[in-house]
């Protein structure tokens, strides 16, 4: 047997397990921005503010910190089987998701539900990037921007549910859920890559290297300059568009829908592109050149409001492209700035003080569009990535930055 001939089965293995991983990604993601992309429906039957409307995002949010910070205690993304874990979060997910159904859609019961999905994905977004790093090479930028791709796809697909007039909030909830429990019986297939350690015991100071140690949490505090701008820009993005419209006096909610999708879904792109770039060109330098764009949407979109709608879209596509196209690559820094054994729990410990963030953005855009405009409101968003940059320019200047894409920083 040849040397190729005996490489060809553990090549194959390892792009059936990624693109299983990518696919469970998007499936398991549709439950994250369900309420967003049904809350309109839902305002249509029942008296709901704007203040509501964020509060089912927010929630959801709180659940997933809370989640992310004992999972990150407890060291559980490194001292179990990924696939077990995710399998069991997306259940989880799923069933929270589909009791929403039975209960009443901005009530008491539905904040609980959208916590306990919340707390149960932080079982799923640092769970995949952990089992898709297992089989990096030199290519780990692109596989985890192939991974924020999918967790992209999947928060935008629920916004697609509602385009068809004959889509109402309960379907999107159903299918959603749907979509997450044939994740946790497909995430069963995947194998992990030659690159998976798990760590032996329990150590609670994994946790405190993440801001300790200054090269990662230079790598944090450019991440979370990212997510001041994300997820505010995800979660708010769609009632922009349905304002801007009404406006003109162009009452189109499936219009709306659709270009929400459209902009939200070409993150994908650019998450897929950057990542390449990253390893080719360097981490620090994609996602300051990525965060100086998205900065630059963020302080213009907002002042076009109720102008051209093909104008808007336009920027607003360019700056849903760029604000995700650094994401996957601030985690790819902490992968290769970690020991091996902490790589989860240091994954999680990022993605929760992200998360965190984003409470104070998703929030505080309801009070600020409310009262100043949707031109302040958005352009509040480019302080994060005007910040992350800073934190990215030091770290390139740090000598562990030759750690970085193989020297390439």
């Amino acid at each position: 047997m040849t040397l190729k001939q005996a490489t060809l089965p553990v090549v194959r293995g390892r792009t059936r397990s990624i693109r299983l991983i990518l696919l469970c990604q998007v499936l398991t993601l549709a439950v994250w921005f369900a309420s967003t992309a049904a809350l309109p429906s839902i305002a249509v039957h029942e008296s709901i503010s704007e203040t509501q409307m964020a509060l089912m995002t927010s929630v959801l949010q709180v659940g997933f910190v809370i989640g992310a910070l004992v999972s990150a205690f407890l060291n559980v993304a490194d001292r179990f089987d990924p696939r077990n874990l995710f399998a069991v979060s997306a259940a989880v997910a799923a069933l929270t998701t589909a009791a929403l159904l039975v209960v009443s859609p901005v009530g008491t019961e539905a904040l609980i539900l959208r916590a306990l999905t919340g707390i149960s994905l932080a079982g799923i977004y640092p769970v995949g990037m952990r089992m898709v790093a297992s089989w990096a090479t030199n290519d780990l930028g692109k596989l985890v921007g192939l991974l924020v791709g999918a967790l992209t796809i999947g928060s935008a697909l629920p916004h697609l549910f509602t385009i068809g007039e004959a889509w109402d909030w309960k379907l999107v909830y159903a299918v959603s859920s749907i979509a997450a429990l044939s994740a946790a019986g497909l995430v069963k297939l995947v194998k992990l890559g030659p690159a998976f350690t798990r760590a032996q015991k329990f150590d609670p100071n994994i946790a405190k290297a993440a801001w300790l140690q200054r090269p990662v949490r230079l790598a944090n505090l450019g991440y979370l300059g990212h997510m001041w701008e994300l997820y505010a820009m995800w979660a708010w993005i769609g009632l922009f568009f349905r304002a801007s419209l009404d406006a003109r006096g162009m009452n189109q909610p499936g219009l709306a829908a659709a270009a929400t999708f459209i902009v939200i879904a070409a993150g994908a792109l650019g998450a897929m592109i950057g990542g390449r770039l990253a390893d080719r060109f360097g981490r620090t330098a994609v996602t300051i050149y990525s965060m100086a764009i998205s900065g630059a949407c963020a302080l213009t979109v907002g002042w076009l409001f109720g102008g051209p709608p093909l104008l808007i879209l336009f920027v607003a596509v360019i700056w849903g492209i760029s604000i995700i196209a650094d994401s996957a690559q601030f985690s790819a820094c902490v992968v290769e700035l970690s020991p091996p054994e902490s790589v989860g729990t240091m994954l999680t410990i990022q993605i929760c003080m992200g998360f965190a963030l984003t409470l104070v953005t998703i929030q505080s855009m309801g009070f600020v569009v409310s009262h100043l405009g949707w031109g302040i409101g958005f352009s509040m968003l480019a302080l994060g990535p005007l910040f992350g940059c800073l934190a990215m320019w030091l770290l390139r200047r740090d000598p562990a930055s030759h750690l970085l894409a193989g020297g390439r920083k």
